[in-house]
């Protein structure tokens, strides 16, 4: 049976529940599987009237696609939520504190992370990301009134906080920016068409499907390059410029497994079907070309994953 993009994202988040990862992971919530569906899936529908800003309780645990103010309280001891927070590819976010009212020195704490962790796993990866690990975590009480807004490096970010006392409470107000030349990206969506440039830097840059997809690169570029077209085994690394297809069950670009590698310019198209979990194309830049990549996507039916499992050709996740 398909799978839709937010009951996947609904799954994963529930899925953090129960299992381990970051010391600030989440152990323990209240949150029915029903009621987080119908808080993302009101979040991706609600539009927002230029001069009211859209306003919601904040959950412990929680998936966020919309721009707006959103206030946590607590009824009881929450000690390990994370609230999840998506924009467009062309997009980053902004984290405002508007007002907090925890115990900092009895132990709690509010973090906006750069990215997203998962079972340990973050994106993007440290090799892909600008920012040591260190400066991606930011602690409201470590920083205090000092930096009241925290902006992402890409289309996603995350917020982890605990609090030990009923009647603690704190509020934010997320927005979305214009990225004029988005990285990495988390889709959104199960199918669609995705360009990816990197504009003369030496940067790596990845495009996540969390889905099971078929996948058509319709055209690689790296300046002026000649036009050949190369498809082969991994190891276009000694080229400094190159496009990877990755396939694996967690978000960590490093620790997925390589598909193929494109290493010189072409006009495809190069089909493949990956039944992982989660997919990657993924662009390594020397920062000596424009590096182009475009690309077309969908999600596998039910007969075609079944076909590649029987196979076993194709595909390598189903023994992973």
């Amino acid at each position: 049976m398909e799978r839709t993009f937010r009951e996947q994202l609904f799954f994963l988040l529930l899925c953090l529940s129960v299992l381990s990862g970051d010391c600030r992971y989440i152990e323990n919530n209240d949150v029915s599987k029903d009621e987080l569906y119908a808080l993302f899936k009101s979040d991706l529908r609600r539009e927002i009237p230029d001069l009211l800003m859209y306003r919601r309780p904040l959950r412990c645990l929680d998936m966020v696609a919309m721009e707006g103010q959103f206030t946590f309280t607590a009824e009881t001891p929450q000690l390990s939520c994370a609230a999840f927070f998506m924009a467009e590819p062309s997009e980053v976010i902004s984290v405002e504190y508007d007002s907090v009212d925890i115990d900092c020195s009895g132990g709690d704490f509010i973090t906006v992370f750069d990215g997203w962790v998962m079972r340990g796993e973050k994106f993007p990866s440290s090799q892909d990301h600008p920012l040591p690990l260190y400066e991606r975590y930011v602690d409201y009480c470590d920083s205090g009134s000092a930096r009241k807004s925290v902006r992402s490096s890409q289309n996603v970010a995350m917020v982890f906080f605990r609090v030990h006392s009923a009647g603690s409470s704190f509020t934010l107000t997320v927005r979305k920016h214009t990225n004029p030349f988005p990285c990495n990206v988390i889709s959104q969506s199960p199918e669609g068409r995705y360009t990816m440039v990197i504009p003369q830097q030496h940067r790596n840059c990845s495009f996540s499907i969390i889905y099971p997809v078929a996948i058509d690169v319709s055209e690689f570029s790296l300046g002026r390059r000649n036009n050949f077209p190369k498809r082969s085994l991994p190891g276009c690394a000694e080229s400094g410029d190159y496009v990877q297809l990755l396939g694996g069950s967690g978000i960590d670009t490093s620790k997925l497994l390589p598909i193929t590698d494109l290493c010189i310019s072409f006009t495809g198209p190069t089909h493949l079907k990956i039944g992982c979990d989660n997919t990657v194309v993924r662009m390594v830049s020397s920062g000596r070309f424009v590096s182009r990549v475009s690309f077309s996507y969908r999600l596998l039916d039910s007969q075609e994953l079944q076909t590649i499992k029987l196979n076993n050709v194709e595909d390598f996740c189903f023994n992973n």
